[in-house]
């Protein structure tokens, strides 16, 4: 009996079948390797940045493949995405589970979403690596509506409708929200209120480097600071941005910082184009700041 022919194996030009596995693998895990700044060269970069890691409860409209979509947040359970009864799509910000790429969880629930039908609800979305790319659904130059707000009571379109159960645990969600409100600033910033203490955090869009520098310069001269009562705390570093911190106090109106923080911003701007050499202040002070810096992904 005769032997049955091999089907002649298609490999790419130049390479063996052992070298083809390889890159095969390679390629595989280059799907899921984390890229230090995911949303590089959005418009609205350091904003997703703080709706994904800080601010409490917030959501922010924009428009996905000719649809109206709402980026918020937290959804309720923790949830990646729904789209209501009335067609209204919310994609979740803020997720139980996710990547250690926060563009690609995005761009699955969201390709998800822009498809699924009125009534559905995605748990959990964690990008397997067939999603779009996220440019692919969102323009970069696209603009985001921000609305912010003090508790969850937008999860309930109707609230007549729900269970007292479902009641109780929006009330937990809602005792959950720490005071927030969006300044209007140069870049990202959020005043939170935790406690004893109230923080303003900046998202900045520049290179780390050059911003710590700059950082380090304006310290040195006394004035990395938001006005009276207030002290500079130190910075996270999240998504390939940097975030200064300061703290607050509590009872100065946060509407207030607007001024301190364009003020701020254009010290900051005078020292970005700075090439020059750090004197040793500026090298104390440069240490001293990256002593407490934290990086949170």
């Amino acid at each position: 009996m005769a032997k049955k022919k091999k089907q002649k194996e298609q490999l790419p030009e130049g390479m063996s079948r052992r070298q083809a596995k390889l890159a095969a693998r390679a390629a595989e895990r280059a799907k899921f390797e984390k890229d230090p700044r995911p949303y590089e060269g959005y418009a609205f970069e350091t904003d997703l940045v703080a709706l994904q890691e800080f601010v409490p409860s917030a959501v922010a409209k924009v428009n996905a493949k000719d649809k109206d979509v709402n980026l918020c947040t937290v959804l309720p359970g923790g949830g990646a995405a729904l789209v209501r009864e009335d067609g209204d799509i919310f994609v979740a910000l803020q997720t139980q589970q996710r990547s250690q790429n926060p563009h690609r969880d995005l761009a699955f629930a969201l390709s998800w979403a822009l498809d699924a039908k009125p009534g559905s609800v995605l748990e959990v979305g964690v990008a397997d690596g067939t999603q779009p790319k996220l440019e692919e659904l969102i323009a970069k130059d696209a603009e985001l509506e921000i609305q912010e707000f003090h508790d969850f009571n937008w999860w309930v379109p109707d609230p007549s409708a729900i269970t007292p159960e479902y009641a109780q645990g929006l009330q937990m969600a809602n005792d959950s929200v720490l005071p927030s409100q969006r300044i209007d600033a140069p870049a990202t910033a959020w005043w939170i209120n935790p406690g004893e203490k109230a923080h303003i955090r900046w998202v900045r869009p520049e290179a780390e480097d050059v911003l710590m520098k700059a950082l380090a310069r304006v310290a040195a001269r006394e004035e990395l600071h938001l006005g009276e009562g207030s002290k500079f705390a130190g910075v996270f570093r999240t998504h390939g941005v940097i975030v200064p911190v300061w703290d607050l106090d509590p009872e100065r109106a946060p509407e207030s910082y607007s001024k301190d923080l364009e003020t701020l911003d254009a010290k900051l701007q005078a020292e970005l184009a700075n090439d020059a050499e750090l004197n040793a202040e500026e090298r104390r002070r440069l240490e001293t700041i990256n002593s407490r810096q934290v990086t949170i992904r």
